[in-house]
């Protein structure tokens, strides 16, 4: 903080919102390993790096019942738009809570999902 003239400065930090899958390839959400990018960055923190879920409510990628036995359009709904899973005490924020992500970029996420963690 820095005091002038009666007047408070706060910095402020701004985040990014850029995919690493756009840096990384130059074209967002073609591919799983775009999707792999993105979910590092974006999906990772709740749904834990081995697709199981890593906070209470979270959803099991690795089930042979869970999401992913969904189709691909119900699921690019639910991740672009935002999703309550049944039981779970909070809801998926759209795109993940990263407004940036395009649809191909939740495509290559999905894409990525299915590689990693479906059948």
């Amino acid at each position: 903080l820095q005091e002038a003239n009666n007047v408070t400065v706060v910095p402020v930090v701004a985040a990014s919102t850029a995919t690493p899958a756009v840096a990384a390839s130059g074209s967002a959400g073609e591919s799983a390993s775009d999707g792999q990018a993105i979910f590092a960055q974006t999906c990772i923190a709740c749904h834990g790096a081995d697709g199981k879920g890593a906070i209470p409510g979270v959803p099991d990628f690795t089930a042979k019942a869970g999401p992913l036995s969904k189709s691909d359009a119900e699921l690019v709904k639910n991740i672009s738009e935002g999703f309550q899973s049944p039981g779970s005490f909070m809801a998926m924020p759209a795109k993940g809570g990263n407004a940036a992500l395009t649809e191909a970029d939740v495509r290559a996420v999905l894409a990525y999902l299915h590689s990693e963690f479906g059948e």
